[in-house]
């Protein structure tokens, strides 16, 4: 007879153990699908591990819920769900049946009688078993998806779980700025935590401590939430309701890939100021782009370090102490050349490398000797070097001249001073913009010769001077004619003594001076 002195408890039957044994030793699955009821003949029935059947059965249907006991991890707790219309019985004894249809539990309780509606009297009835096994690991907990009958714990539990999965979680109170203790009610951020504040931890020496927790005056744990792998995903949300510094922002977890909570190193970013709209965004704070391609002339957006290299300030000096051929790379930089051998080389890079309008800037250093800039196979210098070797030019100590590309076959060496053919035929160009020419001449047999300049002057030729040249015993002259920034006519006699000047060929050396 049922008293204040009966006991109700469940047990695994025989054939339960043996089944939980060789899922634990073997690792095989063990699934636990349906529950079954019974009046035990309206006795007062006592559980037996060697029973395979419940003692007078008269409902068996799937399980609504199999979960682990969230206080005790050795329990299973099984529910099922008896409708308003099913019923007319006692129920005095439970079984669980495993997917063998093998009574693997049983369970006895109190008397509880199941009406059904055409008694007058409806209700539906739930049917918990707790059992206690060595291991849940291997017991697949999953009920049918077919049975729609549920608790409103039930669904309530479910949707607090799916709710949980969310990547947007509710606020915390204040978020961490360095590493802390996580026990203890502590002052973080300016603000004096109280038992039950929501905390973002993010800022731990050890990551894969970050997350979401709950303060208390012990330890922490970790957020209902954020508790559970599947729970803390990347790109998960929280908002900062206070804090001194960190009052009203949002922070996002950038940890990619798969994560499980506890070890794997959880990393939060600062959305505060979330996404710029894409039309006339307004960017804050030191926003950064990536550079284009050097020479992009497209329409993305420019940062400083490709501004910098088109217009304006040079990118910056590169110093080479040898013969060199220059790439694309050094294009805007000032090159300073400290070449100490005499016949130091640098050559330009070939036109297919770079573009219309690029620019080298090349520096001769001051107490280095004079060094030769080559162009590229293909290519020549424009003017002001008409006349002149039309691939190379020499640049004087402490003199500087840019290059720029005007086409895939000529270059145009600017900047005046430096420039230079030191030979027989030469000239050179001053830092203020004078330019002096010189050279050798042979008048024709009437005495007369159109000479061409080495380099046309760039703006007019203003003074050209002319001497006789190894005619010392005879009364030989030379002189000038008409003047160009191109050229200058020269005429030569000799005037035998006694005797008027006669027109000769005869050979002189010339100087011309302009700008």
């Amino acid at each position: 007879m049922i008293d204040a002195n009966s006991q109700f408890f469940a047990i695994l039957t025989n054939v339960g153990m043996a089944k939980q044994a060789n899922a634990d030793a073997l690792g095989i699955p063990w699934k636990i699908t349906d529950m079954g009821v019974g009046d035990a003949n309206n006795t007062d029935p006592i559980p037996n591990a060697a029973q395979t059947r419940l003692i007078n059965e008269w409902r068996r249907r799937p399980l609504n819920q199999l979960r682990v006991d969230p206080v005790n991890p050795a329990v299973i707790i099984a529910e099922q769900i008896i409708p308003a219309d099913e019923g007319g019985h006692w129920i005095r004894e439970i079984g669980l049946y495993d997917a063998d249809g093998d009574l693997v539990a049983v369970a006895n309780c109190a008397p509880s009688f199941k009406p059904v509606l055409s008694q007058g009297s409806g209700r539906t009835q739930v049917v918990r078993m707790n059992f206690i096994v060595s291991s849940t690991g291997n017991i697949t907990l999953k009920i049918d998806p077919a049975v729609v009958l549920a608790t409103r714990e039930y669904v309530d539990q479910r949707i607090m779980e799916e709710l949980y999965k969310l990547d947007s979680k509710q606020s915390v109170r204040v978020a961490t700025t360095a590493n802390i203790a996580l026990a203890g009610l502590q002052t973080i951020d300016g603000i004096a935590l109280v038992a039950g504040d929501r905390v973002l931890v993010k800022s731990q020496t050890v990551a894969k401590d970050n997350g979401l927790y709950v303060a208390a005056a012990g330890a922490w744990a970790r957020a209902a939430d954020a508790d559970a792998s599947s729970e803390v995903t990347s790109a998960l949300i929280v908002s900062v309701e206070q804090g001194t510094t960190l009052a009203d922002t949002r922070w996002q977890l950038v940890t990619d890939g798969a994560i499980v909570l506890g070890s794997t190193a959880l990393v939060f970013q600062n959305i505060t100021q979330g996404f710029a709209p894409l039309n006339s965004p307004a960017f804050q704070g030191t926003p950064t782009t990536p550079t284009p391609p050097q020479f992009d002339s497209s329409q993305r957006s420019a940062t400083s370090e490709f501004v910098q290299r088109s217009l304006g300030s040079k990118a910056g000096v590169r110093i080479i102490d040898a013969s060199v051929a220059l790439t694309a790379a050094e294009a805007g930089f000032v090159i300073l050349a400290n070449i100490l051998a005499s016949n130091g080389v640098i050559t330009l890079p070939a036109f297919s490398t770079v573009r219309p309008g690029v620019s080298f800037y090349i520096q001769c250093g001051a107490a280095t000797n004079a060094i030769t800039v080559k162009a590229p196979a293909g290519m020549a210098f424009g003017a002001p070097l008409a006349g002149a070797d039309p691939s190379s030019v020499t640049i004087q100590p402490g003199s500087a001249i840019e290059f720029i590309y005007l086409s895939a076959s000529t270059i145009l060496a600017t900047n005046g001073a430096g420039i230079a053919q030191l030979t027989n035929f030469g000239f050179q160009k001053m830092p203020g913009g004078l330019v002096f020419q010189w050279g050798l001449g042979t008048a024709n047999a009437s005495g007369t010769v159109l000479v061409t300049f080495p380099i046309q002057f760039p703006n007019a030729c203003r003074r050209v001077l002319t001497t006789p040249r190894n005619h010392g015993a005879y009364n030989a002259t030379a002189s000038v004619g008409d003047y160009t920034a191109q050229n200058a006519t020269f005429y030569t006699t000799l005037s035998p003594s006694g005797q008027a000047g006669v027109a000769q060929a005869l050979s002189f050396e010339w100087f011309a001076i302009g700008y």
